[in-house]
């Protein structure tokens, strides 16, 4: 079986394609091709309130390259959805049904809550019995998950992102509304809680860390690289640091994120499992083509 994930996010959109493979009681995912274009909706949505013509132009040609993608692997099943950037926009519904019209492609755009639900998908096999926060920073949104074990106890979409421009103020106050949040949710989980970070910008930090261990860093570290990554100016972060142009811009804002929610719940260190909701999307996929529940299923490395 070959499943397709679409995920259009607010500062990229990738394409992942899978081949379903099991032995016995044990299930992987062979990775057949992956794409990840950096067309970023939130740049125009953010300050316009809506998706510019010249975007959409770019989008339906990467939707109808998608879509060519999925036919010529024979995919027996995708899910395609768009988070914060779409459903804000308001030409937004428009330009999803124009691509369902034109290319016979769905896409759903799910809200805050829906997002979470499936990052949860894309976590739960790197949880074990100890308490977790889980951080997921898009580019117009920032997902918190609660959980005790593998019992997810709260979730919350906050508007703050690393593309969304927020000024000091504003940016000040969404800390102050997450710490608000937490404070009132953490006691339910009990403590010492460990941090899970799951997003781009957090994926290219841990690369560039040289104190990785077991798959995480701890908090002084991000905070180190926080700082290290800050004295390279733009062009610097691109051609010494081999970042990608819509990486360099927003590492900062996002690192800030992390570490910010980290200093709020005291988790000193964070995991970077390296899977974000392209591998929700696949997973939830998995148990809607097969009916089987996806806590009685191994997941093996992604290759």
């Amino acid at each position: 079986m070959k499943l397709a994930a679409i995920d259009i996010g607010s500062n990229a959109i990738r394409l992942q394609i899978i081949r379903v493979l099991k032995e016995k009681d044990t299930v992987s995912f062979k990775k057949l091709e992956y794409l990840r274009f950096p067309l970023r909706l939130g740049k125009d949505v953010f300050k316009d309130g809506e998706i510019s013509e010249h975007t959409q132009e770019k989008f339906e040609k990467l939707m109808r390259t998608f879509k060519l993608l999925i036919d010529l692997y024979e995919v027996d099943a995708y899910s395609a959805v768009a988070t914060s950037a779409m459903r804000e926009a308001k030409n937004g519904k428009k330009i999803v049904a124009k691509i369902a019209t034109y290319f016979d492609l769905r896409i759903d755009v799910i809200n805050g809550k829906a997002e979470a639900e499936m990052l949860s998908k894309a976590i739960i096999p790197y949880i074990d019995d100890k308490n977790y926060m889980h951080i997921d920073v898009g580019g117009g949104s920032t997902e918190l998950n609660l959980y005790k074990g593998k019992h997810k106890i709260n979730s919350q979409s906050f508007k703050i992102g690393s593309v969304r421009n927020l000024n000091a103020t504003k940016r000040k106050e969404m800390f102050k509304n997450m710490k608000s949040w937490l404070d009132q949710k953490k006691n339910k989980i009990g403590s010492p809680i460990i941090a899970i970070g799951t997003g781009g910008n957090i994926n290219k930090l841990f690369k560039l860390s040289r104190q990785r261990y077991n798959g995480s860093i701890s908090f002084t570290e991000l905070n180190a690289l926080r700082v290290y990554v800050n004295e390279f100016d733009y062009k610097s972060r691109i051609n010494i640091l081999k970042m990608n142009p819509d990486r360099a811009d927003v590492i900062i804002p996002a690192a800030e994120i992390y570490s910010e929610a980290m200093k709020m719940t005291g988790a000193d260190s964070i995991v970077v499992p390296g899977v974000g909701l392209k591998d929700g999307l696949l997973y939830s996929l998995f148990e809607q083509e097969t009916k089987e529940s996806i806590g009685n299923i191994q997941f093996l490395e992604q290759f």
